[in-house]
């Protein structure tokens, strides 16, 4: 499956699981390695760096972004494999259900 399938998928779902939400795009010609979806929901926010696979290449500084922005809020690397387990984590940190 190529990334962006996987992410369209993947926004489908959110805005299913997450009712309202906001969810963009982000640019990495703008801020290199930042992850690619920005996540609103009520008063929270998140950053998904999409991949189709846990080996999948990594961009420079994408590992650097993934710590710094889940030490302020919420960011994880989601992959088909592990989705389930940052959907839940993501529904932990906006304090929702799915």
């Amino acid at each position: 499956m190529r990334e962006s399938s996987y992410q369209s998928k993947l926004i489908k779902e959110l805005r299913g699981f997450f009712p309202g939400c906001v969810i963009l795009k982000n640019d990495t010609s703008y801020l290199q390695g930042v992850p690619d979806l920005a996540v609103f929901y009520n008063h929270n926010w998140a950053m998904l760096e999409v991949k189709t696979s846990e080996d999948a290449a990594h961009q420079p500084n994408q590992d650097h972004w993934i710590q710094v922005l889940d030490d302020m809020s919420f960011a994880a690397y989601i992959y088909p494999d592990n989705e389930e387990e940052v959907l839940d984590a993501l529904q932990a940190a906006f304090g929702a259900s799915r």
